[in-house]
């Protein structure tokens, strides 16, 4: 089943969101200061290929001080603007039956696209 969504949520703009967070990605990367936020962008863009079947988890230990500065940065520089776009996307989709799962996704996104600092994406079984 997890298959079957997960091509749905491709054909239905979910590769639009995955090639937007690979091109953010490898743009921070450029940069010796960007490449923790391009990992994070990559860790959302994994997520965006395929969100159904896997789950965000907080990471073992915590992530500390660092992580919640690199939050708070993160935040004040894409993080809000991306949250914002996860929940106008899953409002759109929610307004259907049909597009309720992809509305659940869009929130799960928003979670990660807000806070990626101190999670990680795990699958689930």
């Amino acid at each position: 089943m997890n298959l079957l969504l997960n091509i749905i949520w491709f054909i239905l703009g979910g590769f639009i969101v995955f090639f937007g967070y690979l091109l953010g990605a490898v743009i921070l990367c450029i940069t010796i200061i960007g490449i923790p936020f391009g990992i994070q962008c990559f860790k959302l863009s994994m997520l965006a290929a395929a969100p159904f079947g896997k789950e965000i988890r907080d990471t073992d230990p915590p992530g500390g001080l660092l992580s919640i500065i690199m939050n708070i940065i993160w935040i004040l520089l894409p993080g809000l603007e991306l949250a914002i776009i996860h929940l106008c996307l899953a409002v759109v989709f929610g307004i259907t039956i049909i597009g309720l799962p992809i509305a659940a996704q869009h929130l799960k996104m928003t979670r990660l696209a807000l806070l990626p600092f101190g999670f990680r994406v795990v699958e689930r079984y």
